[in-house]
């Protein structure tokens, strides 16, 4: 037997350590230390009264005295793989503010607030993979299993940073495979707890190309998507393919001042580009959250980590058999009737978006989502009466309400995932349409704005589109108008759909009868009449009036409106042509 020891010892304390071992554990004991073979002792055997009491229960006799020599045996060599890799690596976490793998499973799983959640760690597979190995890799530096977060079953993974940094080799592979496949039995979500520095490379040969190696990862992340929800949080440096879990995942939480992502490590960036750069300005929270978009969400520490994700899995169900779960009603956060006054007349002019939804859903329930991503667009979470629903609003006060490049790829994922989990849409619309440029045109405003529009065409869940405010040119297609199956579509009196708005449009219908008018007075009171004349066309009244809208509604009975037509589609039914896929996204 091959016992590892972290201390620092002389040659004399390991010998004395192998007799103990060796006497306690009744073999041949080999005491090592970072692979350095320290000291040896052998086992003697025992003899007379002393073996037989301790080598079996006599017949007929109690079998309640407790443990024999042999389970304790087991529980001591359980123990010493529960206490993870090298100490001088478990005494790094504090500095790096991680906490030790089985601690942060601790939070997760049995948090101490002294609620009775029902919350709990069940069990664990694969404890002793790479016991037998010459190295000490406790459970090959990852531990999976199941357990119960926030009332449901969920699998689960996490590396232990404190072996190999929390590198993936072939055992530790079969043990991710195993769990992904295991939930795709069961339709129970996956939570990732990411804190991998990739694949061994010194290993490869077990794990990298094989049917079922590293690479059968995103194989089987792809089986999963849109069948169990699959949540990773990021809790240190994910590099290479240790980074395509992250991506892969239906939402993402990194760890500001810990986490990072990227295809290669800053070393091996310099060495093929000749760039210098850090890893947080290579992969850190800020560059995913802001500029990539991987990041749907940011913690400050451990902590709030799994507070972010105990909030997200409240409005997901299980998998894509089930309904989101539902929660008791509770009254907005902001009065309703006071819509009309955060909605200002004029159409250009910004206001906060975020003023109409807290007072449309219920109090508390506002999630965002990728908040700093593509601000022009706001997606999130929230409750109606109770219901999840899946919020889509353009957002005045950041670019007009424009919809950019960024703005409609987040769009299109976000409701891409809603319809998956049965989550039904909300889409608020105060927006002048996809922006135009030669900037947009190169960032691929066309490729990003299909894939919205694809995303609003597919989703067979219940959509509601009110048209907020203004509506103009292909906004009103991406924001699930009239022409994209929802169940409704209403408008607040302050609603406006048109080509364009009433001053694109007069400079690219009149724009010769005005310039032909010298006298200035008569040229603006010209333009006056002629925009008031188009924005008679284009308004909600004019709209319900030709049976375009279903109808304009009161905003101060707009929650009350959407909660009635959310509960009465609750159940609808949509169908689809019957092909494999679509090839947009």
């Amino acid at each position: 037997m091959r016992f590892g020891i972290d201390a620092d010892i002389d040659a004399e304390q390991a010998r004395a350590v192998a007799e103990a071992l060796a006497s306690r554990f009744r073999e041949d004991v080999t005491v090592v230390s970072d692979g350095e073979e320290l000291a040896r002792a052998s086992y003697e055997g025992d003899t007379g009264a002393e073996a037989s009491a301790t080598d079996a229960v006599p017949e007929g006799t109690d079998a309640d005295l407790g443990p024999t020599e042999r389970e304790e045996r087991l529980r001591e060599e359980i123990a010493g793989i529960e206490s993870g890799g090298k100490e001088k690596y478990k005494s790094q976490l504090p500095e790096q503010g991680k906490l030790f793998v089985r601690d942060r499973i601790d939070l997760w799983f049995d948090p101490d607030d002294g609620a009775d959640s029902g919350d709990g760690f069940l069990f664990e597979d694969g404890k002793f993979a790479a016991f037998d190995d010459d190295d000490v890799l406790p459970a090959d530096g990852l531990i999976t299993g199941g357990a119960t977060f926030e009332g449901r079953d969920v699998h689960f993974m996490a590396n232990d940073y404190t072996v190999k940094r929390g590198s993936m080799a072939a055992k530790g592979v079969e043990k991710f495979l195993r769990m992904q496949q295991r939930a795709l039995k069961t339709g129970q979500p996956v939570l990732y707890l990411m804190d991998s520095s990739g694949g061994r490379i010194d290993q490869q040969t077990g794990f990298f190309a094989n049917r079922e190696g590293i690479g059968k990862y995103y194989y089987n992340h792809s089986m999963l998507s849109g069948r169990v929800p699959q949540i990773c949080v990021l809790y240190g440096p994910c590099i290479a393919g240790a980074a395509y879990t992250p991506v892969f995942a239906d939402f993402t939480v990194m760890v500001r001042g810990m986490s990072a992502m990227a295809i290669a490590s800053p070393r091996m960036v310099e060495m093929v580009t000749g760039e210098e750069i850090s890893l947080e300005d290579l992969g850190g929270p800020e560059v995913h959250a802001r500029h990539s978009g991987s990041a749907d969400l940011i913690a400050d520490d451990e902590e709030h980590a799994r507070e972010l994700v105990a909030r997200l899995v409240g409005y997901l169900p299980n998998n894509s058999d089930e309904k989101p779960p539902r929660s008791d009603p509770a009254e907005p956060a902001k009065p309703p009737k006071g819509i009309d006054g955060v909605v200002p007349s004029e159409p250009n002019r910004g206001y906060d978006m975020v003023d109409v939804i807290e007072r449309v859903v219920d109090g508390d329930s506002w999630f965002e989502l990728r908040p700093e991503y593509g601000e022009e667009i706001l997606t999130g979470f929230a409750r109606i009466d109770g219901r999840p629903v899946g919020v889509v609003a353009n957002q005045p006060a950041h670019r007009a309400g424009a919809i950019f490049p960024d703005a409609a790829e987040k769009a299109a994922g976000f409701v891409w995932t809603c319809d998956a989990y049965n989550v039904p849409l909300l889409y608020l619309a105060d927006t002048p349409g996809f922006m135009a440029g030669s900037g947009v045109e190169k960032e691929g405003i066309l490729e990003q704005g299909k894939k919205m529009i694809y995303a609003t065409s597919a989703a067979t869940v219940p959509k509601q589109c009110v048209v907020v405010r203004k509506a103009y040119g292909a906004g009103i297609y991406a924001m699930s108008g009239p022409a994209y199956d929802p169940e409704s579509t209403i408008a607040l009196p302050s609603g406006e759909i048109g080509i364009m708005g009433p001053e694109a449009a007069i400079n690219a219908v009149y724009a010769r009868k005005l310039d032909a008018i010298d006298d200035p007075e008569e040229r603006k009171r010209t333009e006056a009449k002629l925009r008031e004349e188009f924005r008679e066309d284009i308004d909600a009244r004019r709209m319900a009036s030709e049976v375009v809208i279903d109808d304009v509604v009161p905003p101060s009975a707009l929650r009350e409106e959407l909660t009635n037509r959310f509960a009465f589609y609750e159940g609808v039914e949509k169908d689809r042509p019957d092909k494999k896929h679509g090839t947009v996204l």
